[in-house]
């Protein structure tokens, strides 16, 4: 069965013995894992995207060979064929459902928190894992064009990727730019205001993290600036039909949706590992990596360091986007209690992980532009344009199976874009060099070690 199918059997089945979220209510209501799960699969919090009739004509749009092959296939084979262009994950309830978006009655189609949060390694869902398949860009311009030939009027999404880009490779999105740009129009009661002029924005593109890490950490992102909460998870439902009314009315869905993914841990390697040589791996890894990265065991401790920019040396793109103006803003505002929680404004540097179930989470960095860790080991090698190779894992290089690519690469833009290209802005590869100070037979132990975290 399904590992994923598995995890829903629990949570749906047992009552009882839910994980209290940090900002539980004093009225007693205690956050439900089960609860949060349900939620997200079930509730949507902004308009629909698009209706079932614009995803099942998709495939008019597509490119060839695939547009053919779609021609000649069952409904049944094509909506196969448009999950994995696009990265969707079949609900093990509801198969004909992806996990990533709620899907009413009525045949809406909302996005869902999942939609970067809920990714499948070697054909399995883990429940937490980053999507790194997810291809928004692709899909939102194919549903573009699928509504202009089909007369279906256009939605936000459609219109706002025209000026706002979503994400230039598959598996990353241009996540934090969103969330400046809905900050921007609202005041610190979540009000509307529009008289603003537009906010000084970076694109770029971020990977998302494991959800499985957060019960590790008391605060949130890749610059760990913002203490974790249920708030912090809402601020993507800044659409104009969402006022400040709803954000109260929907605070304890977020509190039980917090929960959940509190209750989440990381998966267990599930390929042969060599004890021995693991055991060599962790004495290297203590001594080399667990100041920054923390240790792990029944003992385990997690420093959530801050480690400055000119140390860890990868990409700042992201650090800089996000300007000190940007973080007191939402410390400010009703998302950070108006202020009562303290963040950090100028961070100076990214965190270092934890690294639970490191060995599933590939690409790695923030910008996820390392696809194995063997190559995050050997920073030499990394490759300057890669492409994964469909749901593949390379046991060897613990990571993502890759096919080396030239660059310019040709093809359609949904082509292109199932290529990371390091050379681009805020794509770089570089940095984390502190393996280089390893040997090759240490590089070999902790990467055996890390297979078990």
């Amino acid at each position: 069965m399904n590992r994923f199918m598995l995890v829903l059997a629990f949570l749906f089945a047992t009552s009882g013995g839910a994980l209290r979220a940090d900002d539980a209510l004093d009225s007693g209501l205690r956050p439900s894992p089960e609860r949060g799960l349900w939620l997200l699969l079930n509730k949507p919090y902004l308009p629909p995207d698009f209706d079932q009739q614009a995803f099942d004509n998709l495939w008019r749009v597509w490119e060839e060979p695939l547009h053919s092959q779609a021609e000649k296939a069952t409904a049944e084979e094509r909506r196969a064929l448009a999950f994995a262009r696009y990265g969707l994950t079949p609900r093990p309830d509801e198969p004909t459902k992806p996990m990533q978006y709620v899907v009413d009655g009525r045949g809406q189609w909302t996005m869902n928190c999942l939609a970067c949060h809920q990714g499948k390694l070697t054909g399995h869902a883990y429940p937490g894992l980053p999507n790194s398949h997810f291809a928004l860009e692709t899909l939102t311009s194919d549903m573009r064009r699928t509504k202009l030939w089909s007369g279906k009027p256009l939605t936000r999404m459609d219109m706002g990727s025209l000026v706002m880009p979503l994400g230039t490779s598959n598996g990353t999105t241009n996540a934090v730019m969103f969330g400046v740009a809905l900050m921007n129009y609202r005041d610190a009661d979540l009000n509307i205001v529009r008289n603003r002029p537009p906010p000084k924005m970076t694109h770029h593109d971020c990977d998302a993290p494991p959800w499985w890490n957060v019960h590790r950490k008391k605060r949130l992102y890749a610059d760990d600036f913002a203490p974790r909460g249920h708030r912090v998870l809402m601020q993507f439902f800044l659409v104009e039909e969402n006022g400040p009314d709803k954000f109260r009315e929907w605070e304890d869905d977020y509190r039980h949706i917090e929960a959940y993914i509190n209750s989440l841990r990381a998966p267990k390697y599930p390929f042969a590992i060599d004890g021995q040589l693991a055991e060599a791996g962790r004495l290297a890894f203590n001594a080399h990596c667990a100041e920054c990265h923390g240790t792990y065991g029944p003992d385990r401790e997690y420093p959530e360091r801050i480690v400055p920019i000119d140390e860890v040396g990868t990409d700042r793109v992201r650090l800089d986007a996000l300007s000190v103006e940007h973080r007191t803003g939402y410390a400010r505002s009703w998302f950070n209690h108006y202020g009562e929680r303290a963040i950090v404004a100028d961070p100076g540097g990214y965190v270092a992980p934890p690294l639970d179930g490191v060995w599933a989470s590939a690409p790695y960095f923030h910008n996820g532009s390392v696809p194995t860790l063997w190559h995050l080991l050997h920073a030499n090698e990394r490759p300057a344009v890669w492409r994964r190779v469909a749901d593949k894992f390379d046991e060897a290089r613990v990571g993502l199976e890759i096919e080396i690519a030239e660059t310019p690469v040709s093809g359609s833009f949904a082509q292109k874009r199932q290529y990371f290209d390091t050379t681009r802005f805020g794509k770089s590869a570089a940095g984390h060099l502190f393996p280089n100070r390893l040997d090759a037979g240490e590089k070999r132990a902790i990467l055996e070690y890390l297979k078990t975290l």
